[in-house]
């Protein structure tokens, strides 16, 4: 199972690579059911493998100049607030126990696994649905605004601190089409609000629990290699064919976290 995690986690950074997103929502699955780790610290262990990893997919698409910092302020600094919140209020809020349904006992870590299941399966309808012509499309029809953008910054924040996932299939439409950036500036934008949102949701938690150090630094040299495999493949492969099979993969996922979770415990 270990054998498949680690590839799982070159998966991740191949994703991120390509399409600027997608990847992150396998990570907290891979750690979980993969590599054996509770699943409260798998989603903070994930703020540091996705981080890292797109942060060095945002230093190669800056150096292409492909980074448009102004949606970058735009996203992180409201991305910023709520993750601070999440991490610090709402997830610690969050009882062992919440209830009991039909005889299944719905724990934190079973409502954070079915929680993240729902995420999955947006993240693989958006994937699957592949609307980048659409999303270009929509773009020229609107005008620039900056509060839409900043109230799904807080948004994202709040999904990045509770859940560990990076939210790229949330941020690229919203660059797209509310402050019209083109679709590759959008991923690389995307990696770096990413990176910043994750990295900074780690330091807010860092102390809370105690991490197998060596597992999330294979992890997150495994998945910059991804990265780089990711890049490349974009170069030659038509991304919204990859886009598409990654998310009927995402989406198999998530119906299996969900089914794993309250029928087969």
């Amino acid at each position: 199972m270990e054998i498949f995690g680690y590839f799982a986690a070159v998966l991740i950074g191949v994703s991120l690579g390509l399409i600027g997103g997608g990847g992150s929502v396998l990570t907290v699955p891979v750690l979980v059911y993969l590599m054996g780790v509770e699943p409260v610290i798998a989603t903070t262990s994930s703020l540091f493998i996705v981080g890292f990893t797109s942060l060095v997919g945002g230093a190669k698409a800056y150096a292409k100049k492909q980074i448009d910092f102004r949606a970058v302020t735009e996203f992180g600094i409201p991305s910023i607030l709520s993750i601070f919140i999440a991490r610090r209020d709402i997830l610690p809020a969050i009882p062992d126990v919440l209830f009991n349904a039909g005889g299944i006992e719905i724990t934190k870590n079973i409502f954070l696994m079915l929680l993240f299941s729902v995420l999955m399966l947006f993240a693989s309808v958006s994937m699957i649905k592949d609307k980048r012509k659409d999303l270009e499309k929509e773009a020229d029809e609107k005008s620039k605004e900056s509060f839409p953008t900043a109230l799904l910054g807080l948004f994202v924040g709040l999904i990045t601190g509770l859940l560990g996932a990076g939210g790229g299939f949330m941020i690229i439409p919203a660059l797209v089409i509310f402050l019209k950036i083109p679709m590759k500036t959008a991923v690389g934008t995307s990696l770096l609000i990413i990176a910043i949102n994750s990295l900074f949701g780690f330091l807010f938690s860092m102390k809370q629990f105690s991490y197998n150090w060596s597992l999330l630094l294979i992890f997150t040299v495994l998945g910059i290699a991804g990265i780089f495999v990711g890049a490349r493949l974009a170069e030659k492969i038509p991304g919204h064919h990859l886009k598409r099979g990654f998310g009927w993969f995402i989406l198999v996922m998530g119906i299996y976290i969900i089914v794993k979770e309250l029928f087969l415990k």
